[in-house]
């Protein structure tokens, strides 16, 4: 949230020259607050987990927030109750007349898989579209920011020789971008994916920002220019034993797997890992929904359809 602080105060000038979100008393004032509406496409399989993590994050900020939970109409999820679905969450034919504040894109566990091949892409490729006009901003986490990429964008993403899994350094392009506006000259994030995307396509493409990287694990932030969609690969909104359990999953299942990197103490699995991101994915939640959503978005959505209207 801004400092408000007097008109014309010398120290101001000052604060923003270091990028500190100040505001004047003469806008603080007038401006006006409601709770922000955040539309949530959950496309992980143990949907009830990821509701947790997320919900974890955008409630701990000042600003009330009201959550709608969007599921795929084209495609059955196995791994949670019909009756789960059926209290918590709508379709896209149920919402497409309504505006959002702001929107999360899950990641999905069909990375191998060409997006044309993905049963509900089409479904997928609408509301993206959709999103274009009807959301102020968009979070995509790890397969969501992949096919952000390649739909919006034309950028694909390629299969790695091996599973990106584990804990990994990551350094920031740019700190005064308010998303990343907090952030350590260098950081640690979760990944768990076995696609990348190309480092020289998203750094070369005009319409994007390349805001953090791994050495290791590769492209991490993606801003775009317009500030309208933002596409994060890794999975910040992990839990500290989230690729524990993982792991161990596909070692049940005699899947070969190796043990994430920089993750378990002395990389034995048998010992209880340690969440070294937890401060930056709160910070970065905060950023987006104060920046990217609050800041940004219309006090009454009714105006911009009527204006739309008679243009």
């Amino acid at each position: 949230m801004p400092i408000n602080i007097p008109k014309n105060l010398p120290a101001g000038e000052h604060l923003r020259e270091e990028k500190i979100f100040v505001m004047e008393e003469d806008r603080a004032r007038t401006q006006q607050i409601r709770p922000l509406s955040i539309l949530i496409l959950n496309l992980m399989p143990e949907k009830e987990k990821t509701e947790l993590q997320l919900l974890r994050l955008l409630g701990n900020t000042p600003l009330q927030v009201n959550i709608t939970f969007l599921n795929t109409a084209t495609h059955k999820s196995k791994n949670v109750s019909k009756s789960h679905l059926q209290l918590f969450y709508t379709t896209f034919s149920q919402i497409r007349h309504r505006r959002y504040d702001g929107m999360i894109i899950t990641g999905a566990p069909v990375e191998k898989m060409e997006f044309e091949d993905v049963n509900y892409w089409q479904e997928i490729k609408e509301i993206m579209d959709w999103s274009k006009t009807n959301v102020t901003s968009v979070l995509h986490i790890c397969w969501g920011a992949q096919a952000a990429l390649y739909h919006h964008y034309g950028i694909g993403k390629f299969e790695l020789p091996a599973k990106c899994s584990g804990v990994y350094s990551h350094v920031i392009t740019d700190l005064t971008v308010d998303l990343v506006r907090g952030f350590s000259d260098l950081f640690t994030a979760p990944h768990s994916r076995h696609t990348s995307v190309s480092i020289d396509e998203v750094r070369n493409h005009p319409d994007l920002r390349l805001l953090s990287y791994s050495e290791d694990a590769g492209v991490f932030i993606v801003q775009s220019k317009d500030n309208k969609n933002i596409m994060i690969t890794g999975h910040l909104e992990y839990d500290a034993t989230t690729l524990a359990d993982e792991y161990h999953r596909d070692m049940e299942k005699g899947l070969a797997t190796a043990v994430p990197v920089n993750y378990f103490p002395n990389d034995d699995p048998t010992q209880a890992p340690i969440n070294t991101w937890r401060a930056h994915t709160h910070l970065l939640f905060s950023n987006w929904l104060n920046y990217y959503v609050y800041q940004e978005t219309p006090y009454e959505w009714d105006l911009v359809e009527e204006l739309e209207y008679h243009i």
